[in-house]
């Protein structure tokens, strides 16, 4: 955001910088992240998604827009229209690189590049690096584009308490139930591995009057931000999401984090956790594992020098 801010005329009215995101929080969290980035630049950032009025977004191009943030549906929706001009850009950056093709959108992403100049700069950012990805890179960056490997740096802060509860897995909701039923919970995310698991476990929350709601990747956008901002203030007490639906979260006070499923990766445990005990706030972590699960959780919580009690 800072070499875009720095390399970009800041009262251009032609766009210079197109960011493209998997989903509408994402691309959200990004314009609020360049505004404050660039509070003093007062270069024009606008973002474009699916579920608002085109109309004034349309507008807002039109008045100049030098950086553009938005997902591949509208930005192709704005070209076709001819609102959107890409021929003098400068720098194209796909962010979430990997999710956008675990959502299906390489084909969208291969029409925008048609209204594409070809001397911009490209860079894709992905927590993983799939065959996709490197085939797109290979495609339609440059012969010597560099791969940039970052050393992983996400540890479990000091100030989150982990705790787990080994029980047999037709036990789990009812591990969950006394949890909830026994600790002072403000806000807390319920991570499950599937949108079934997510759909199945946030139904049986509010059989039995827990206020929950879902978060995964089939929901719709507008579902997705409205659900966000329940939780946000305060109004949806309890998250069950999918880890790649959590991308998107941005909130500072979750003081509780339930891993009802352990996921597959060491990574994503240590990301789930870390959703809590932000902002030097403390917080708690409890993972109800069955006796395979508690194995992994268990090396993880090792390798990473933290503790963990039963």
């Amino acid at each position: 955001g800072s070499v875009l801010l720095t390399h970009i005329e800041p009262k251009s009215k032609e766009t210079k910088a197109l960011i493209l995101a998997p989903t509408r929080e994402l691309a959200l969290q990004i314009h609020d992240e360049l505004n404050k980035i660039g509070r003093y630049c007062k270069t024009n950032i606008v973002s474009v998604y699916g579920g608002s009025d085109i109309e004034r977004q349309i507008r807002n191009i039109r008045k100049g827009a030098a950086i553009v943030v938005g997902t591949p549906g509208r930005v192709q929706d704005l070209l076709r229209k001819k609102v959107l001009k890409l021929k003098n850009l400068d720098y194209l950056v796909l962010d979430e690189a990997d999710e956008m093709l675990n959502m299906g959108f390489v084909e969208d992403i291969e029409n925008i590049m048609e209204y594409v100049n070809e001397d911009k700069q490209m860079i894709l950012f992905s927590a993983t690096m799939p065959l996709g990805i490197k085939e797109i890179a290979k495609k339609y960056m440059k012969e010597n584009h560099q791969h940039i490997q970052m050393i992983a740096k996400t540890t479990i802060t000091s100030n989150i308490s982990q705790y787990y509860l080994e029980v047999r897995p037709h036990e789990k909701l009812e591990a969950l139930c006394r949890i909830v039923d026994s600790r002072h919970i403000d806000s807390a995310i319920v991570f499950c591995k599937t949108k079934r698991g997510v759909d199945e476990l946030c139904n049986e929350l509010n059989i039995r009057h827990y206020n929950a709601e879902s978060l995964h990747g089939d929901l719709s956008q507008n579902q997705r931000f409205d659900t966000l901002a329940r939780f946000k203030k305060g109004k949806v007490r309890f998250l069950v999401a999918t880890d790649v639906a959590a991308r998107g979260i941005d909130v500072d006070n979750i003081s509780h984090v339930i891993n009802y499923e352990m996921p597959m990766e060491e990574e994503l445990y240590v990301h789930r956790i870390g959703r809590c005990g932000r902002a030097n706030n403390k917080g708690d972590a409890f993972s109800i594992v069955t006796q395979k699960e508690k194995n992994f959780l268990l090396w993880i919580v090792k390798k990473n020098h933290s503790v963990i009690e039963k």
